[in-house]
């Protein structure tokens, strides 16, 4: 079992926050200061989860520099109070950031029938879809 620290614990509560705020800023029509706070939020608890160090050499790979322009400078446009085109920079970003983490997502997602009340859900689903 991976064992974490205190630092993590709090990391996982404080990019929680950071999405929440986030997922509110969206929802209250792009709302600047929740989507900063949410941002700032989100990349401080990164950093406590896995640490100062490999949260740089994570963002700053030679191959990854573009999606972190991208992503750091939507961050930047909501602080300028821009929301709505520093958020579409920030999913440009985050897209190109985790575009290679996107296969292993999808492939727990396919796996997931094997656990008990996600198979019941999934068979639900393809049973609705196919009566479209």
């Amino acid at each position: 079992m991976i064992s974490i620290n205190e630092w993590q614990k709090i990391g996982v509560g404080i990019t929680g926050f950071g999405v929440f705020f986030i997922l509110f800023g969206i929802l209250l029509y792009f709302d600047s200061v929740l989507l900063a706070f949410g941002n700032l939020l989100f990349l401080t608890g990164l950093s406590l989860i896995i640490g100062l160090k490999r949260t740089f050499s994570f963002f700053f790979q030679r191959h990854k520099l573009k999606g972190t322009s991208f992503f750091l400078g939507g961050i930047t446009i909501v602080l300028l109070r821009w929301p709505l085109l520093g958020m579409l920079l920030e999913a440009y970003g985050f897209v190109s950031l985790f575009k290679g983490f996107f296969p292993v997502a999808f492939g727990f997602l396919g796996s997931a029938s094997n656990i008990p009340f996600l198979s019941t859900l999934s068979q639900r689903l393809q049973g609705s879809s196919s009566m479209v």
